[in-house]
């Protein structure tokens, strides 16, 4: 088995979060076929089996202990990569209405066989972040965003916002220093109709600090949002 079975139930606990017996079994095989395709494609750089059972897994379900998402919610995960936090969102909870975006088709393709092995069904959605917010067929109409993006938050909620639903929330996942994000993104959050609803700190064994803030949306996102990428990295909100 490539992950700690044991390690991950741990920190799910330390969570508040109870596993089921058919979610740790699909865990177990996601962490197989995760590692195995990385032998000859570059998906991630955490391949041992503590890292894949805390950085992957434990991870990514810790937003289920910063927000109440219900059953068969529509979540979008921006810029999931292998499928995360996506991918065990939707093992903990296979009745979410989730659309997985990328701009790399491998990682989509990769996802696309994990997902039927196992036994899962999700949108897999080929795009950019910023064409895709602007596309009447996702704009505004997700009750969830969801990314652990590498990214300022400022920038993230211009990918980000314009998807989720007045009323609905985007939960970003930062790490040690999304306090000073937070205030930074001030002019994004006012711009693009958002409010910091709360900074939800976790902790995980390993000593790795996240917090996950959770922003609401209060109104719509001007038609302007998203940018252009250029645009957005050249100057940000």
């Amino acid at each position: 088995m490539s992950y700690n079975e044991a390690l991950f139930l741990e920190n799910a606990a330390g969570l508040g979060l109870t596993v089921t017996a058919d979610a740790l079994n699909r865990f177990a095989v996601f962490s197989d076929l995760l590692c195995e395709k990385n032998k000859v494609m570059n998906l991630t750089a955490i391949t041992d089996a503590n890292g894949v059972s805390l950085g992957h897994f434990a991870d990514s379900i810790s937003l289920l202990a910063a927000a109440d998402i219900p059953d068969g919610s529509r979540v979008i995960d921006v810029g999931t990569g292998a499928g995360f936090p996506g991918v065990p969102l939707l093992i903990m909870n296979p009745s979410l209405r989730l659309t997985l975006l990328d701009s790399t088709r491998k990682k989509l393709d990769f996802i696309s066989e994990s997902l039927a092995s196992l036994n899962l069904s999700a949108e897999l959605l080929h795009s950019r972040a910023e064409e895709s917010g602007r596309d009447k067929a996702y704009r505004e109409s997700f009750d969830f965003a969801v990314s652990r993006a590498v990214a300022g938050l400022n920038v993230l909620c211009e990918y980000c916002l314009p998807f989720v639903k007045t009323g609905g929330c985007f939960l970003a996942m930062k790490g040690p220093g999304a306090q000073d994000e937070i205030k930074e993104a001030y002019t994004a959050l006012k711009t693009l109709g958002g409010e910091v609803e709360k900074s939800v700190p976790v902790s995980l064994t390993d000593g790795h600090i996240r917090n996950i803030a959770v922003i609401r949306k209060i109104k719509e996102t001007p038609d302007k949002y998203p940018r252009a990428s250029a645009q957005i990295a050249k100057k940000p909100l």
